[in-house]
């Protein structure tokens, strides 16, 4: 079963005041409640902007919010819903949780009108799919939605829900072949997907050591959360591999539907997240912290709309601050660690990094697997440029024919120093991912080991659809180059 990511009401959880900026704002909205949204310094939402926002070529990219459906009426989302649709029956613009409208908040409340709070991807425009039927969410309303949402045209779908994986236990474990496919549909047709890694209070024990499904998908870029002090909550997920991002994720302040805040009638800010449940009012959980790493992908899809999602994310990633004891996190160690991924999400660095050289794209993703997974390639001398990346996509595979009693002779050079293996498999595998011993067999001719350029010959007693393994086995990524030849 799906859950939404937010974390249980914040009482008794200790906050060392707000973090600093590293840099003055350049762009200061006229949002009342902006300067209680302590996330945009530390995310240095607008500092890179000048002191009028401007207009960016790909204005009205749109971003999903696949969730509990939002406020329709609220007036600091006025005019940002493109298309809404429910897949649980009801409106898609009402929302009786308050999680879809406070998510919604965070990436597109308009910005700048003297009303409210700042949503961070001024640009954007939404695609709302509601998915929650009371505290849960079918996982046929969650695909169905997010197959949807590729077809209203969004860039960046937000998944601030999860299910537990737990690689311990299948029976407690909730990977689903249906979500991964639709998962794989949308980065299919170009879609940046950001999930929460999820909470520990909806795991066996806290903190949890593996983030939850789909966070847990290649390609998908994870979000976890940390506080105020830079300190990462026991709720947050922890994950060596899937934790790719964070941030903020405590004592969230964002937009609620007006019906769930007309109950303290005496609050000032009604429809906002202050005069909510207590659930809302310090608002704590990986679900809050998502949507700052969606609103950002939508600004650099609003910069540069010709950008790949493989890049927005590796740009994401690499222009992360790290978190370590400098800024809070005193548990974290130096680089990419299982609390808090690549580090603390950079709007400014991220934005300013399109300067420069893009990491290069990936044309033939998604390829992770054997079988419908596989990426064909043809002809009798081939070439393919693509790349890896140890956490996020570390195996691509290619679908080859080769005649009986050919020759086929395969060469791999790696990212870096990174070893890159490389395998071939016989026709008719279905999988090559976590195979037991006895399928080994189904590989024919393996090259692997320390470095990052390996060879293989094999002579094809019979035949048919090889499949091409390539894979990352040790910390890397980038780039990288297979040929083929076959004689």
């Amino acid at each position: 079963m799906r859950r939404l990511a937010a974390a249980a009401a914040a009482t008794g959880l200790a906050l060392a005041g707000s973090a600093t900026a590293a840099r003055a704002a350049g762009f200061v909205p006229n949002d009342p409640l902006a300067p209680r949204q302590w996330y945009l310094s530390q995310d240095h939402a607008f500092d890179f902007w000048p002191p009028e926002l401007p207009q960016l070529p790909g204005a009205g990219v749109r971003v999903a919010v696949v969730d509990s459906g939002i406020d329709g009426g609220h007036p600091d989302l006025a005019g940002r819903v493109v298309a809404a649709k429910s897949f649980v029956g009801g409106s898609p613009l009402t929302d009786e949780e308050g999680h879809g409208t406070f998510v919604a908040g965070e990436i597109a409340a308009t910005t700048s009108n003297g009303l409210g709070i700042a949503g961070i991807a001024f640009p954007a425009k939404l695609v709302v799919a509601k998915v929650v039927r009371g505290e849960e969410i079918p996982l046929g309303a969650e695909t169905a939605a997010i197959r949807w949402a590729v077809g209203q045209g969004a860039r960046v779908i937000n998944l601030s829900l999860g299910g537990l994986r737990d690689p311990g236990d299948p029976l407690r474990d909730t990977f689903s072949p249906a979500e991964a496919s639709a998962i794989d549909y949308a980065v299919a047709h170009g879609v940046v997907v950001v999930a929460a890694v999820g909470n520990g209070d909806q795991a066996p024990r806290t903190p949890w050591p593996y983030a939850s499904y789909p966070a847990a998908l290649p390609h998908v870029v994870g979000v976890s959360a940390f506080a105020r002090d830079g300190s990462v909550p026991a709720f947050s997920n922890r994950d060596a591999t899937f934790n790719d991002l964070t941030a903020p994720g405590q004592d969230i302040l964002s937009t609620l539907p007006r019906h769930l805040t007309a109950s303290r009638p005496t609050c000032v800010d009604q429809g906002y997240s202050d005069c909510g449940s207590d659930d809302y009012v310090h608002a704590s959980g990986t679900s809050f912290s998502a949507p700052q790493v969606s609103a950002a992908a939508a600004l650099l899809l609003a910069i540069q709309p010709t950008l790949k999602a493989d890049q927005v994310s590796a740009i994401l990633e690499r222009t992360a601050d790290d978190a370590d004891a400098s800024n809070g996190c005193r548990r974290c160690p130096l680089l990419r660690d299982s609390l808090t991924g690549w580090g603390r999400l950079n709007i400014a660095n991220a934005v300013a990094a399109l300067g420069g050289p893009w990491p290069p794209a990936d044309r033939y993703e998604p390829n992770d697997d054997a079988g419908g997974h596989a990426f064909t390639l043809w002809g009798s001398s081939i070439r393919a440029a693509a790349t890896l990346d140890y956490w996020d996509d570390p195996v691509d595979v290619y679908r080859v024919r080769v005649r009986a009693r050919q020759r086929v002779a395969l060469t791999v050079r790696g990212p870096g120093r990174a070893d890159t293996d490389i395998s071939l498999w016989k026709p008719g595998t279905r999988t090559v991912a976590g195979v037991a011993p006895s399928a080994l067999r189904s590989r024919v001719a393996a090259a692997e080991g320390p470095g990052a350029t390996k060879r293989l010959s094999y002579s094809a007693p019979a035949g048919g659809w090889y499949y091409a393994e390539v894979k990352l086995s040790s910390a890397g990524f980038g780039p990288y180059t297979l040929t083929i030849a076959k004689r």
